[in-house]
């Protein structure tokens, strides 16, 4: 029987607080103990306080484990506030990790899940809000006295990647994730065609040599996949390697032609983890559809719903998140422009204010 992985459970400390959240409620799950998880290459069996094997839980499309793995993972504390209904990680560990006694009799069974949706959960001081790959809003739940979190918001919270090998039911938590695109491994979708034409890759020496243990190619299929491209869509106009801010990074500049506009976008890539610590993309030969001055193009985009547009892209956020936004008139046309500040990410963006096309979309990580 193969065993869980990758996540723990806070364990013991929740008797009594399950009843405390008004809106909770149950529903019937599934106990999934024939999944391995394996993080960093590398089998990884979790146990509560009691030494007892915890395993992965599967509902509605989302498996869940354990935060007290988390903790674990992160070599951070887990800690539970039944006053206000926090779980709060954060801070070197001070506690070894739980171990005890493999459960070789677990089997694949329905159980009864509390869904736990007034439950916070604060890492390193953020409140967190956890969503699947669809940008829906997945909620804490509670079993046998355990806070189980999706396994996709291990990989947000440790900055990996989360795939799945149906063959082997074996999930996959290593490297780094790719700008937030984080895969919930029970979709069974693993990454996509690393094949195809490069195109012109520019200055970019030997691609099949290393600058840190992330290779140029693998670099660039990371941010098509972010970008939701393959190669035989674009032009790669720049790839290469590049130091900045004490560490190697790769920057991909690739062209995506739609019509007679297309889409130019740029990447940079921490060369070790992989990691994607900015990107943007540009509407370049755009115009909008009434052209000309301030006279012949109207605004009939409202700022309410060009708030709404630019916060369509960021699962979560609210426009308690937008620091900056105005109306303004550049290239010919009327623009909104505004930033929104999200979970340690900055949002840049300019909307066409007659289309609500976004022209211009920049992110980065406010601590890169």
């Amino acid at each position: 029987m193969k065993k869980l992985v990758c996540t723990m459970a806070l364990a013991a400390l929740l008797c009594g607080a399950a009843g405390a959240a008004n809106s909770s409620y149950t529903v019937t799950a599934e106990l999934s103990p024939d999944i391995t998880v394996k993080i960093d290459g590398v089998e990884r069996v979790f146990y509560n306080v009691q030494g007892q094997e915890v395993h992965p839980i599967s509902y509605a499309g989302t498996t869940y484990v354990p935060i007290r793995s988390i903790g674990e993972l992160m070599d951070k504390n887990v800690n539970w506030d039944g006053t206000t209904n926090t779980a709060t990680i954060g801070g070197a560990r001070v506690t070894p990790d739980a171990t005890g006694t493999p459960d070789k009799n677990a089997v694949t069974q329905d159980i009864t899940l509390r869904i736990e949706p007034d439950y916070t959960i604060v890492i390193d001081g953020t409140a967190r809000t956890f969503y699947n790959v669809k940008g829906q809003k997945v909620d804490p739940a509670l079993y046998n006295g355990s806070i189980y979190l999706p396994i996709r918001a291990i990989g947000e919270i440790m900055g990996k990647t989360v795939s799945w090998d149906g063959a082997t039911q074996t999930v996959s938590i290593s490297g780094s994730t790719t700008g937030g695109e984080v895969t919930d491994f029970d979709t069974n979708n693993p990454s996509g065609n690393t094949g195809g034409n490069t195109g012109n890759t520019g200055n970019t020496g030997n691609t099949g040599t290393t600058t840190g243990s992330v290779t140029l190619e693998q670099a660039k299929q990371t941010a098509l996949d972010h970008a939701g491209k393959t190669a035989s869509q674009v032009t790669f106009v720049k790839a290469k390697s590049d130091w900045e801010n004490g560490r190697t990074v790769y920057e991909i500049e690739f062209i995506y032609r739609s019509g007679t506009s297309y889409l130019e976008y740029d990447y940079e890539i921490d060369a070790s983890t992989g990691k994607i610590l900015s990107y943007d993309y540009d509407a370049e030969g755009y115009a909008p559809s009434t052209g000309g001055n301030s006279g012949s193009q109207t605004v009939t985009v409202t700022e309410a719903r060009a708030k709404e547009i630019a916060l369509n892209k960021v699962p979560g956020a609210s426009t308690a998140n937008i620091y900056e936004f105005k109306l303004d008139f550049d290239d010919g046309r009327w623009e909104y422009e505004g930033k929104i500040i999200y979970n340690s990410m900055e949002y840049e963006f300019t909307i066409d204010a007659s289309t609500g096309t976004i022209i211009d979309w920049d992110v980065e990580s406010i601590y890169d």
